[in-house]
């Protein structure tokens, strides 16, 4: 095993990134998130990285290649990275038990790395790599497993980060136009019974990110229910249209963003005015919470959680299959 020792040794980002192997944005992701590394600043305000720097980040690329996930292991010590590493010859000529034993041990693990592989691209702005990415993981770990273990908590990451300002609007702009994609193609080898209940979904005038909307169209498809998917940013004058039109039983709104100006709660009470009783409405998204008054207000269902709405489409479609 080799002994590193820091010195003196100080290194741009660029530099970094060539000789370790991982993309400068990835770099910049694994030391905001996991503080895998700590450079430090030049007077100027550069991060610089040390030869210990480059040496660890080696160390955390092969492993993540080999489908270990970086929040695992990005705080080991250089000595517990290199035993996570297979030896050279072993990895050349693997015995059937050394196959098993390195290989993602379950969907959780693969997951992981796929989201990790898929928010390195969205940084470099590289769709046809997250589109790979997807498809991959589509293949490999089932549409339904796919969805809860890694689009669910990729979106919760770039939600989180969004919010914070470290992903642009292009980011995101980009990416949903991916899993947009992604998401009809999944929904479209799903045909829900003829008698399955109706669903409608969309978000408010104002709520232009669909991404929450897109996974609860998907969601509520895998549970059985017949799905009309408006797209964001729509009047409750529209939606209602599309609700009475395509005779649904309940309608699903997304909120992700929180705003001031009561434009949402307007619509909110504007929507169930024309709805009237019989229609169900149920509210999602990381805003949601901030309407809770107006939910309690209108009778809406608030969804807590991924989990949550699944139990929800459950009781709700049990109900109304009874009902009819």
């Amino acid at each position: 095993m080799n002994n590193y020792t820091d010195d003196s040794s100080r290194y741009l980002i660029s530099t970094v990134a060539k000789r370790s192997g991982v993309k400068a944005d990835l770099i910049r992701a694994w030391e905001r998130r996991y503080e895998a590394v700590t450079p430090s600043r030049t007077e100027g305000g550069h991060r610089v990285y040390s030869d210990l720097d480059i040496a660890r980040l080696k160390l955390l690329n092969q492993a993540t290649s080999e489908g270990h996930s970086i929040g695992q292991i990005a705080q080991l010590p250089l000595e517990e990275l290199h035993k996570l590493i297979e030896p050279e010859q072993a990895s050349q000529n693997p015995s059937p038990a050394r196959i098993t034993q390195t290989q993602p041990n379950d969907n959780q693990t693969l997951a992981n790395n796929y989201i990790e592989k898929c928010y390195a691209a969205m940084l470099m702005f590289d769709a046809k790599a997250i589109e790979s990415h997807f498809e991959n993981a589509v293949v490999e770990l089932g549409a339904q497993v796919f969805m809860e273990n890694l689009l669910v908590p990729l979106l919760s990451r770039m939600g989180e980060d969004w919010k914070a300002g470290v992903l642009r609007p292009a980011h995101e702009h980009m990416t949903t136009a991916v899993i947009r994609s992604m998401v009809y193609i999944l929904r479209s080898n799903y045909s829900p019974a003829e008698n399955a209940p109706r669903l409608v979904i969309s978000t408010p005038i104002g709520q232009q990110h669909e991404l929450g909307a897109l996974l609860a169209a998907l969601i509520a498809e895998f549970k059985g229910w017949h799905i009309t998917y408006l797209g964001p940013d729509l009047p409750a004058e529209e939606i209602a249209f599309a609700v009475k039109s395509s005779n649904a039983d309940a309608v699903a709104i997304s909120i992700t963003v929180s705003s001031e100006d009561h434009i949402v709660a307007k619509e909110l009470r504007r929507l169930k005015k024309l709805l009237g009783q019989d229609i169900i409405m149920i509210v999602g998204g990381n805003a949601a919470e901030d309407y809770q008054v107006i939910l309690s207000e209108i009778g809406a269902l608030k969804v807590e959680s991924c989990d949550h709405f699944k139990l929800l489409l459950d009781q709700l479609g049990q109900q109304l299959r009874q009902e009819k």
